[in-house]
């Protein structure tokens, strides 16, 4: 019997865990999956993710892939769900084209932070809550728009990182104010090195709160060189929103 290929789409709240990627000596999401994959498909399964997430980020979308014969995909999506604990849930599973690779054939990820401004105790596993007073929309958006004149991020990368390249297609910053008092900034590219959101909102805080000036940013851009005073917005505020693929990974 031949093995089919499949895309299984999820969310997951990271608090308790390492991130999406196997860790040697902490709980990550990839590791209780294919622990409740190969135990219900009675087989070993290689879970094979979309991308890296940090420590305690959360994903409202990730896609993964695997290989099996699943001869009732509901019925299977019920078991798995059944199966794994509360804070990850398989939304859809369906078959794709046999090279279909999750991470490799992704063409656009995005991401949210979402950051309040007044402390809410039933979500504070799951927003950043800002505590030093009001922050200016208009400058937030300020600070995000100068990544759109770039395609390079060294100020923006995390110094314990193996990227290769420090180039990435951003087509998307910018914040938003919903009307529960948080503001919500989005971010879309091709590819994201590691850290890398979290830095920028860190810096765009930064900016607001007059701590660094747009042209101080702008030139690091421009040397590619640290940021001064840079600074890693904390991770529970951040989520994993959305990962696009070209027609061509689909079998309709």
């Amino acid at each position: 019997m031949f093995l089919k290929r499949y895309f299984a789409e999820i969310k997951y709240k990271g608090t308790a865990y390492a991130g999406w990627q196997i860790q040697p000596n902490d709980l990550s999401v990839q590791e209780v999956i294919t622990r409740w994959f190969a135990t219900l498909l009675k087989q070993d399964v290689e879970i094979v993710g979309c991308g890296r997430t940090d420590a305690r980020v959360h994903a409202s979308f990730y896609i993964f892939h695997f290989d099996a014969v699943l001869d009732e995909i509901q019925e299977f999506l019920f078991k798995i769900n059944k199966a794994l604990p509360k804070d990850i849930s398989v939304s859809r599973i369906y078959e794709v084209r046999s090279k279909a690779h999750a991470r490799f054939d992704a063409t656009k990820r995005s991401y949210q932070y979402f950051m309040s401004l007044e402390r809410n105790p039933f979500q504070e596993e799951l927003l950043y809550h800002y505590p030093y007073g009001k922050l200016e929309l208009e400058s937030l958006n300020n600070a995000a728009k100068i990544l759109l004149e770039f395609d390079s991020f060294f100020p923006f990368c995390k110094s314990n990182h193996d990227s290769k390249t420090y180039l990435c297609n951003v087509t998307e910053s910018y914040w938003t104010a919903n009307d529960q008092n948080c503001l919500v900034y989005h971010v879309s590219s091709n590819r994201f090195l590691r850290g890398m959101v979290r830095l920028i909102v860190g810096m765009c805080i930064n900016v607001a709160r007059e701590k660094i000036q747009l042209e101080e940013v702008r030139n690091s851009l421009d040397n590619q060189s640290p940021l001064k005073d840079s600074w890693s917005a904390p991770a529970k505020g951040l989520y994993l929103s959305e990962v696009l693929y070209p027609k061509s990974v689909y079998l309709v």
